[in-house]
């Protein structure tokens, strides 16, 4: 009897126990701090334009990234809980595209030279909501400020049934080669409940045309998780993507906020998979992207070998910031546009989240940054170290620029972990194993210091809470 207990005690959780264990909400990290830990008061307009320039002038010959947000959509997607606008009213792009010239004109006043451009991103809502022309006026004001890197990446997500020829032809007359298309689901059921009505023909016409023209990356993004999504629905997508042949794919988890994205609340937690069957609908994608040919990059994301975002993970160059993983690694991304987040390497800002306000504000000469954060020395350790596991698998500090009190109380939350088979401990280093980057995001739970301090403190007021109420 003893030895079948203590056998009990030493035998290693299956990982259906470990999905279960581990099935907690955990960050993105597109960040660190997350969003909800910024310490918003120590942000003003003052403060952020001195942050600006220090930062430009610290990196006066590194090129910069961009981000614009265009939140336009015609039609709502349910599942989508990004910060959007819906409207069939295209007077909107005029004005919206005004007030981004003139919020990047805000930062070129404040700037010594002539920035380089080496990464543009656009994002949304979505983007081919703007007509051609329209894209072309905007990116012809924008690029005749900066200079344009040799090795730029430049890259749009597209709606198929938005997009057409010559918005693809006026974007790569520009420069852009890299094309990010959202699929989610293809079968109808899904698609209806989701909103989102898209046909394989469809998607398959704006790739072949993007080829056509000379785009030479596509990816598709994937969601699972969501409602009445089947393991079937599942399987005949990925069939039908792997006739398309991208690139690369986004594999995403679905997340339901419907406190904060109203949409989601077309459906309920009954027609959503069970935490098991999520889990499930991920192996099964991920097992039949691997048999694919695609590589697994960081998580969520896959790409064929000869991708550059392979690459760039073979190289130990692979980077992660608001707009995901990338290939490149600049120190200062600027976000234009409503809600849109800029990285200056030593603080965050994001803008305005209402379009109203936001062209209000930049009419009237002022940044609309809403809240940002500025990093502490503490933060910029622990912020390096997530992103190193995030992105490489692996972390170490040897030295004392690389150190912070914290780690050693993070390796002690990562005990239970590498108990479990997910982490390999030693004293200055943490490596990720082979099964742990299927659970990256709860290893990077136990060095987020701000996480885990509120957590602490929670405990704290819980315990106080109980004793008051039994006295």
């Amino acid at each position: 009897m003893l030895v079948n207990c203590l056998q009990k005690r030493t035998m290693k959780p299956t990982y259906h126990e470990l999905v279960k264990k581990y099935d907690v909400p955990t960050p993105r990290y597109t960040s660190y701090p997350t969003v909800p830990f910024w310490e918003e008061e120590q942000l003003n307009e003052t403060i952020w334009k001195k942050k600006i320039q220090q930062a430009f002038e610290k990196n006066l010959d590194e090129p910069i990234s961009l981000y614009l947000h265009l939140p336009f959509c015609e039609s709502l997607c349910t599942y989508c809980a990004c910060n959007k606008r819906i409207t069939k009213n295209h007077q909107v792009e005029s004005p919206y595209i005004k007030a981004l010239l003139q919020e990047w004109q805000l930062y070129r006043n404040l700037l010594k030279v002539k920035p380089t451009i080496s990464e543009l991103h656009l994002g949304g809502g979505t983007p081919t909501f703007f007509s051609p022309e329209n894209l072309n006026f905007l990116l012809e004001n924008l690029f005749a400020s900066v200079n344009i890197s040799p090795q730029r990446e430049f890259s749009v997500e597209v709606h198929p049934n938005t997009t057409t020829e010559e918005h693809l032809q006026v974007l790569y007359d520009w420069g852009f080669r890299r094309l990010s298309v959202g699929v989610q689901d293809f079968d109808p059921q899904v698609q209806f409940i989701i909103n989102r009505h898209q046909t394989f023909e469809q998607t398959q016409y704006i790739i072949e045309t993007a080829r056509k023209i000379g785009y030479t990356s596509v990816n598709i993004d994937i969601i699972y998780g969501l409602p009445l999504q089947t393991k079937e629905s599942v399987s005949n997508t990925i069939e039908k993507i792997q006739i398309l042949n991208p690139d690369r794919i986004a594999f995403y988890s679905y997340a339901h906020v419907p406190w904060k994205s109203a949409a989601q609340r077309r459906y309920t937690e009954e027609d959503l998979p069970k935490a098991e069957e999520k889990r499930a609908l991920y192996e099964l994608g991920k097992n039949a992207l691997v048999g694919m040919g695609y590589e697994e990059i960081g998580f969520d994301h896959f790409a064929l070998a000869a991708d550059g975002l392979a690459l760039a993970a073979k190289r130990g160059t692979l980077h992660r910031n608001f707009m995901g993983y990338t290939e490149q690694n600049t120190n200062i991304l600027i976000g234009l546009g409503c809600s849109s987040i800029s990285d200056l390497g030593c603080s965050f800002g994001q803008n305005v989240r209402e379009v109203e306000e936001y062209q209000e504000i930049v009419g009237k000469g002022h940044f609309p940054i809403q809240k940002g954060h500025l990093l502490t020395a503490e933060d910029k350790i622990i912020q390096q170290h997530i992103l190193n596991l995030m992105c490489n698998g692996q972390t170490s500090w040897y030295s004392e620029e690389f150190f912070t009190p914290f780690l050693a109380q993070g390796l002690s939350l990562l005990k239970e972990l590498e108990a479990d088979g997910l982490v390999n401990l030693m004293h200055n280093s943490i490596k990720v194993t082979p099964l742990g980057k299927k659970f990256l995001r709860n290893i990077c739970v136990c060095l987020d210091a701000r996480l885990q301090n509120k957590n602490q403190q929670l405990q704290v007021n819980n315990t106080s809470k109980m004793f008051s109420q039994s006295a």
